[in-house]
């Protein structure tokens, strides 16, 4: 193969990498998750939900999991036909039911933001479907046969896991017309090499959860990669040179995707660092519970790709800004690394403006999992009981890995580990100033050697 193709061949693999990285890494999260559950959500047929039953902790080895909520998770196969969501009455508690479709686009939401806590019945239908709902029932139209459904119900604490169970075992999907089989995922051909593996199943999961029409006109410069091929795989027995250029280009996207992952060059020191419009890539399938506005509209289609790719690498079935803005940082206010070397304050003048609720969460790096610590804290916030406010109303936490002297700065102790360490603030349901910038939190202020 010429140099200048072979080069040119590896460019377009990297394209392809990062358009396709979303579908395959989503379908492998649904196809792990259905043979081995994630944590306490254990494995479950298609179609049903599989509901935790603890709040995560340092035994959940998952990337930025929260201590916020418990999971309840169904993974949909509407190959079946379509399903009936049944949702109790969470009696004003927060929750929301996230619809993710393969492509990773969030095209839907049930929950109090978007349709309130009342007792309420949708059904979900495959695109295309042209039956009839019964007795006048909402419709969510999932653009892709396989999609999932991400439950997240608000928790206060062991003490509450029984009410959350209660709803939960309300909560659930049942066939429309009973007696279907859901087609499940296609599988690659395991004589194709491992490196190139990736292609294979962007290949099969493209041709069967074709995206929205301007994206299937974009995947057709793929052809030359065999990723339009149908029948037989190309991979199985392909030329060294043609397989090395796209091994090449597997490596060249990957590198673009981690390198648009990293915090942003020139950041205010000790800012925390928020992508309010990281899940905006969807533009095309936006149904009930969406905001369907040129603000959550990312409207450059091929710059959305890489946004997307950013996306599931940094935060796979994360919501739109609107729903929840999750906020990270690792620096104090001087810029420096936070470390459990030092001891820390976060100090709120006036609390996170937000409709539901608000919590600092406590990561070690470089995994970014819960830390275990000795009162079990693993997030602090709004709804952590006795906290304790200062006279005029501002709220001052504490992190450090030892106990603070006093009870009154105990009771308001987030633990840190021995090392460095991320911590996260979660806004669920924020108001407008944090959506459109005018709340700025706090920076994280070092005080003292420990």
């Amino acid at each position: 193969m010429p140099e200048h193709d072979h080069v040119a061949l590896s460019a377009l693999a990297a394209d392809a990498y990062v358009y396709g990285y979303p579908l395959v890494f989503d379908l492998s999260m649904v196809d792990r998750f259905l043979r081995e559950g994630f944590g306490s959500v254990r494995p479950v047929a298609p179609n049903r939900f599989s509901h935790g039953d603890k709040l995560a902790g340092p035994q959940d080895d998952f990337v930025s999991v929260n201590n916020d909520t418990v999971y309840s998770v169904a993974q949909l196969d509407l190959s079946e036909g379509p399903q009936v969501l049944h949702v109790p009455d969470f009696a004003g508690a927060y929750y929301v039911l996230q619809f993710v479709d393969a492509w990773t686009n969030n095209f839907a939401y049930v929950g109090r933001r978007a349709t309130g806590t009342a007792e309420q019945t949708w059904l979900i239908v495959p695109s295309g479907w042209h039956g009839t709902p019964p007795d006048g029932m909402p419709v969510i139209t999932s653009p892709t046969t396989v999609a999932s459904i991400v439950g997240r119900s608000a928790c206060q604490g062991p003490a509450d896991l029984a009410r959350v169970a209660g709803l939960q075992r309300q909560l659930t999907l049942s066939a429309l017309e009973p007696g279907g089989v859901p087609a499940g995922l296609p599988q690659p051909d395991p004589a194709v090499p491992e490196e190139l593996r990736f292609f294979e199943r962007l290949r099969l999961w493209m041709a069967a959860f074709p995206p929205a029409a301007p994206d299937v006109e974009y995947q057709q410069r793929f052809a030359p990669l065999g990723l339009l091929d149908t029948g037989a795989s190309p991979y199985t027995a392909a030329h060294a040179d043609w397989a090395d250029a796209l091994v090449r280009g597997l490596a060249a996207g990957k590198e673009r995707v981690e390198a648009a992952t990293r915090p942003p060059e020139g950041q205010p020191v000790g800012d925390w660092s928020a992508n309010l419009h990281l899940f905006d890539y969807n533009i095309d399938h936006l149904g009930p519970g969406t905001v369907d506005d040129p603000q959550w509209r990312i409207p450059d289609r091929r710059a959305a790709y890489l946004t997307r790719a950013v996306a599931a690498r940094a935060g796979l079935w994360g919501n739109h800004a609107y729903e929840a803005v999750y906020a990270s940082t690792f620096a104090d206010s001087e810029g420096k690394q936070l470390t459990g070397a030092h001891a820390y304050t976060l100090r709120f003048d006036d609390p996170p403006p937000v409709e539901a609720f608000w919590s600092v969460t406590m990561y070690a790096l470089p995994d970014y999992y819960l830390v275990a610590n000795p009162i079990e804290r693993y997030s602090i916030g709004d709804r952590t009981p006795g906290l304790v406010y200062a006279e005029d109303g501002s709220l001052t936490l504490y992190l450090q890995r030892e106990r603070p002297a006093t009870e009154a700065t105990a009771a308001n102790w987030l633990p840190t580990p021995e090392g460095e360490f991320r911590p996260m603030i979660r806004l669920y349901q924020p108001k407008s100033a944090v959506l459109e910038g005018a709340y700025r939190l706090p920076p994280i202020q070092a005080v003292r050697q420990v």
